[in-house]
């Protein structure tokens, strides 16, 4: 049973959903799973640099290619095409852009690039994604879901370990 502070916090971001009018807890489970999971792409992907800083190494099979743009594959206007910088993907930076524009490269890129992780080939993960819809309705309540997220941490010993797994898949 989750109790105490880490309760609070997640009552904390539960109640952000219901004041947005999200108030199916399906729904409300979905999009805060989504964002624990973009969230834990970078924490893995920040303590893989950590590890090869110290090991004088690279990252082997980074999620976010450093210096690259993302595209997404089914990008439709040119602003879309001509890509993001990986790196605006990344929790720990785009967490600190203004609301607006947080919402705008979430909804618009970060969004798109976690429903196409793993998707050249069939899995469940990508099968599952393939519907998912983000739902979270304005920069203020991301905003604050984020804020929420990112006190409560999930580098700690509650969450699901080192490695990032989706329905039993690990993904990156």
């Amino acid at each position: 049973m989750i109790t105490g502070e880490i309760k609070n916090k997640i009552d904390q971001i539960w109640d952000t959903f219901f004041v947005a009018g999200i108030t199916n807890p399906i729904t409300v489970l979905e999009q805060m799973t989504y964002i624990f999971f973009m969230k834990m792409l970078d924490d893995k992907q920040l303590q893989e640099e950590e590890n090869a800083r110290d090991w004088d190494c690279e990252v082997e099979n980074p999620t976010f290619l450093n210096g690259q743009l993302w595209v997404n594959p089914e990008a439709v206007s040119d602003e879309e095409r001509a890509g993001v910088p990986y790196e605006n993907l990344r929790w720990h930076v785009f967490k600190n852009f203004g609301a607006d524009n947080m919402f705008k490269v979430v909804r618009q890129s970060v969004f798109e690039f976690i429903k196409h992780i793993g998707t050249g080939e069939e899995s469940a993960y990508s099968r599952y994604m393939k519907s998912a819809i983000f739902l979270i309705p304005n920069a203020r309540t991301l905003a604050k879901v984020v804020d929420g997220v990112d006190c409560y941490g999930t580098h700690q010993h509650h969450t699901n370990g080192a490695d990032t797994t989706v329905l039993g898949e690990r993904v990156a």
